[in-house]
This record gives C-alpha cells, structure tokens and sequence, in this order.
C-alpha cells in the first residue's frame, strides 16, 4: 500500500469502514469501525466494544465519541 498520508485526517479518511483503537482519557479504550469523523474529531463508531486490560468488557454498539475525549486513534489490527 502507497503511503498518501499527508495530513492527519488522511489517516482517519483511509480508517473509514475499518476497525479503530480509540484511547480515551481516564483510561478506556474503544475498538469499533469508524463510520464518520468531523474537524475536531468527533467520531461515530459502529459495533464498538469497551476493552479492559486488552479483553472485551462490554459491547455498546452505535456510539459517538467527542474528540476532545480521545488521546489516540489506531488502526486496530
């Protein structure tokens, strides 16, 4: 794969429709596949799951994510 990343919503733009690993503050993370970001990285997540200590602790399913909750976002494979 050509890396065309530019920019950093590159990034996030190439993730659509693919799972992502969302760091949040208070140290939560998220994995769900990314449907929609804004400029201020807002995000909307589909199938997300809450992950504690790497394990699956709950499933949440439709969840938006403000942006300025996020520490990181990672390709989840």
């Amino acid at each position: 794969m050509a890396n065309t990343i530019e920019r950093p919503l590159d990034l996030l733009n190439q993730s659509r429709g693919k799972e992502v690993l969302l760091q949040l503050k208070g140290e939560k993370q998220i994995v769900g596949t990314l449907l929609a970001f804004d400029i201020h990285i807002n995000i909307v997540l589909s199938n997300a799951r809450e992950i504690e200590n790497g394990e699956p602790k709950r499933n949440i399913g439709l969840v938006f994510i403000r942006g300025d909750t996020i520490v990181y976002i990672s390709p989840a494979s």
